[in-house]
């Protein structure tokens, strides 16, 4: 029996403007796609991301009453493994992005958060080994 893999799939978030949170998505992840879209009760939607991965992606109506269900606690903050975060983080900050969380330097690890233009938050990580031990010690 083949061993399985878990890793994030996706995530999916309610913004106030589509376009705004793509072009967030877009600065972050240059290399993913629209996957697919349309319209749900009232509200539009997207999938961006690659074959494996993607982030939902909901422009929320406030006053739509069904999806009430949806608001707070909400999410605290999503996680993406970046392979050059100096590069994301340049991206982020050239398209007016900014940092929400100082920045964590440590051992096996470099941390950035940036948040869109709704104040969601968003952690990218650049792991600096390979070694499954390393990049999950916590102790620093």
């Amino acid at each position: 029996m083949k061993k399985a893999i878990n890793y994030l799939e996706h995530i999916n978030v309610n913004v106030s403007n589509l376009d705004n949170a793509l072009l967030f998505f877009k600065t972050a992840f240059p290399e993913f796609q629209v996957r697919g879209g349309g319209a749900a009760q009232n509200d539009k939607w997207v999938h961006f991301g690659n074959d494996y991965t993607y982030i939902a992606i909901n422009e929320k109506k406030l006053e739509h009453p069904l999806r009430d269900k949806f608001k707070s606690p909400g999410v605290n903050h999503a996680g993406f493994v970046v392979s050059d975060i100096d590069a994301l983080a340049s991206r982020m900050e050239e398209n007016g992005f900014k940092r929400d969380y100082p920045k964590q330097v440590q051992k096996y690890r470099i941390r950035d958060y940036f948040a869109d233009a709704d104040g969601n938050q968003y952690e990218f990580v650049q792991y600096l080994s390979d070694n499954v031990n390393e990049r999950n010690d916590y102790s620093e």
